[in-house]
């Protein structure tokens, strides 16, 4: 018998020897039976070898081992993870083997189950077996139609169950900041609330009361505090894209003034000057209408591209955009680089057709009414202007003076809005040291440029003879650069004078003597009056204190200590840091007023680069596609058109209106804030149940 098991433990896959379980007759050898016991049980199938050598070690090679593998992969319940097992059946004799094979199976991890000798009781085990396993077959099948319909009927209020989640959390949560009053049982609360909203607010609290049936009334008091306020300004689905532009460049302090009515006027059409053109402009408005018109339905459609959402929020900047658009295009008479012959030409010609063609030196002479009718064109630029070789300088000369003009506009309105933060702070003082200074600067010197700009544009016509006409006619960068170096103007040929009125030399001189007094008024006047000020307020204080009990002189020559300056006043070091501001604030001024002018020359810069490319992408894309005469011509021209659609949408229209986005937001967080605008505050956030839901769900979906 051993020698058999030994033959079979050293190469247990071999079929060729058999043994065979007589049951309680046990096996015969010898004549003899012998009674044999046998375990069985599964083990994780990369732990057999191991096992195996194992009970050949332990047993001496009385046992034998036969297993075979489990093709189906078995879930391990502890971790979830596939794991693949093997079966296996050990036959033994004697307890002290039975033993020994338990502990090694114990050590293996292998799980041993129970098997009856009788063929019968196996059998009967095994219909168990299969009872069990359909029964909780049936069980786990309706647990899982049970789970689904749960989770179905669940879903439906899976979003609404979410909602009051997170609004019950934000409620307690705010609670929690109440302060707890034990003496009189209630929560004390101390909050920012527009002054509009307290009657609502109260109104809301008594209804709340009501609905809940408690019999204390809250009480809503107004109370004095040292803390700055915080900013909030009421804006709609129009109003409040604008206020965000502004907002992007700091919060108004509580009650700054608030440049959002007049950005929404005013930046729109400095987009315009730099984006005139009446083609390009109705695509940008035909794009906004329809966000517009359809912002419901969009809204609805909550997405994370964030290109799209910038576009939807700024709906209403772009339709005001592309409606100014339209309007300085129709000002330029440029649509899509081509003009519009609304009116008819104001210009004539007396050539014959061979002649214009031919000869490319002819020119039309604006004096004599042959050539030009001397009628200014209704609206817009004259549409033979499209045809002029010229066009370019004229266009230049009228774009950068215009671009002046609107510029020295728009910063005087910023100076002049600074004059209400004073007078609603009654800062007085301001008034006098900082603002009229600042406006004598700015209109002594560049609103002069601008007058002698509308000066030039009247008395110099070309039917005006020597000296009015428009060779005499002095350049007005010259002439201001003459005016405030105090240098005399080199003199015109054939001309009578450089000057365009009796009386500019001396006039020039006086406004610039002006301005310049302007600029040690707004470094030194209102540091030293301050300075002078708390000096005197100071001897007051040390004559109040310097007396005897009894009131007399002679307490008048003892030392006293000078009293502290209080929170509120200026010491020594806030007085030099007063002088460091003011020059920093005045520096800043007047570099600024000159810098600032010329930065508005991009007003003209972008607007020249504009046309100019979109009669390039003309010339080079879409006229090829008319040299072709037959009805492939045609076929060309669809092909043609829509490479040029295109590259005028992405390029024209999107890039150019980026850029043009980008310097108007530069013009008025710059050259107009600047003047009277510090956003030092912060922004009053009120509880809405709206921001914390949207907020909620964005950090679910993330």
């Amino acid at each position: 018998m051993g020698t058999a098991v030994a033959s079979q433990m050293a190469d247990p896959n071999r079929e060729d020897e058999q043994v065979t379980l007589l049951g309680e007759e046990g096996l015969r050898a010898g004549g003899q039976a012998l009674k044999l016991g046998f375990v069985a049980g599964v083990i994780l199938r990369e732990r057999i070898p191991a096992f195996e050598r194992m009970l050949w070690r332990a047993c001496r090679g009385n046992v034998f081992l036969r297993q075979a593998e489990i093709e189906t992969p078995l879930e391990d319940p502890s971790t979830g993870d596939q794991v693949h097992k093997s079966v296996f059946i050990i036959f033994f004799q004697g307890d002290q083997l039975k033993s020994r094979v338990r502990k090694i199976c114990e050590g293996f991890r292998a799980t041993l189950y129970p098997c009856p000798e009788a063929p019968s009781q196996r059998r009967e085990m095994a219909m168990g077996v299969m009872t069990r396993i359909e029964d909780l077959n049936t069980v786990l099948g309706q647990t899982q139609d049970h789970r689904h319909r749960v989770l179905v009927a669940a879903a439906k209020n899976i979003k609404n169950w979410f909602i009051k989640v997170v609004k019950i959390k934000a409620i307690y949560h705010t609670l929690n900041l109440f302060n707890l009053d034990v003496t009189q049982k209630c929560l004390i609360a101390e909050c920012w609330v527009p002054l509009l909203d307290i009657e609502t607010i109260q109104l809301a609290l008594r209804r709340g009361t009501e609905r809940s049936g408690s019999s204390v009334p809250p009480i809503l008091n107004r109370m004095d505090t040292f803390e700055d306020p915080p900013t909030y300004n009421r804006t709609n689905k129009f109003t409040s894209a604008f206020q965000n532009l502004v907002d992007a460049y700091g919060i108004a302090s509580y009650r700054e003034i608030n440049p959002t009515p007049y950005t929404i006027i005013s930046f729109p059409f400095l987009f315009a000057v730099m984006f005139g053109d009446l083609g390009h402009g109705l695509l940008m408005f035909l794009f906004a209408a329809f966000l517009v018109l359809r912002e419901k339905p969009l809204a609805a459609k909550k997405t994370d591209n964030e290109v799209w959402n910038i576009f939807f929020s700024g709906r209403y900047i772009i339709l005001l955009m592309g409606l100014f658009s339209m309007y300085t295009g129709l000002i330029y008479n440029d649509i899509f680089s081509k003009s519009l012959n609304l009116f008819g030409s104001h210009w004539h010609t007396n050539y014959n057709e061979s002649t214009i063609l031919t000869n490319k030196n002819l020119q039309l002479n604006p004096s004599e009414s042959l050539d030009y009718d001397q009628n200014p064109y209704p609206v817009g630029l004259d549409p033979v202007w499209q045809l002029a070789l010229n066009k370019i300088v004229f266009l230049n000369a009228y774009k950068m003076k215009i671009s002046i003009i609107i510029g020295v506009l728009h910063m005087l309105g910023g100076v002049s809005l600074s004059l209400y933060n004073y007078r609603y702070f009654k800062d007085r003082l301001s008034i006098i040291c900082d603002f009229i200074p600042q406006v004598i600067f700015l209109v002594f010197l560049f609103f002069y440029m601008v007058l002698l700009m509308f000066i030039k544009w009247v008395s110099y016509a070309p039917q005006n003879d020597f000296p009015k006409s428009p060779a005499c006619a002095p350049s007005i960068l010259i002439t201001f650069i003459n005016m405030v170096l105090f240098k005399k103007a080199d003199p015109l040929k054939n001309c009578d004078t450089v000057y365009m009125f009796a009386g500019q030399r001396v006039l020039q001189k006086f406004l610039v003597f002006i301005a310049l007094l302007c600029v040690p008024i707004m470094l030194l006047a209102k540091p030293i009056y301050i300075m002078r000020q708390q000096k005197d307020k100071h001897v007051q204080l040390v004559n109040g204190h310097a007396t005897t009990e009894n009131g007399d002189a002679e307490g008048a020559g003892r030392v006293v200590q000078p009293p502290q300056p209080h929170a509120g006043g200026h010491d020594e070091n806030e007085i030099g840091e007063l002088f460091i501001h003011q020059g920093i604030h005045t520096i800043e001024y007047v570099l600024g007023s000159v810098s600032h002018t010329a930065s508005y020359l991009r007003l003209w810069a972008l607007s020249l680069a504009h046309a100019q490319l979109s009669e390039v992408l003309w010339s080079m894309v879409m006229s090829k596609g008319l040299i072709l005469d037959s009805w492939i011509g045609g076929v060309w021209l669809w092909f043609v058109f829509g490479f040029w659609a295109i590259l005028t949408v992405g390029i024209l229209v999107l890039m150019e209106g980026l850029s043009a986005f980008l310097h108007t937001l530069r013009l008025h967080w710059v050259e107009f804030q600047s003047k009277f605008y510090k956003g030092l505050g912060y922004a009053f956030t009120p509880f809405s149940f709206e921001v914390i839901l949207n907020t909620a769900a964005t950090a679910v979906e993330e």
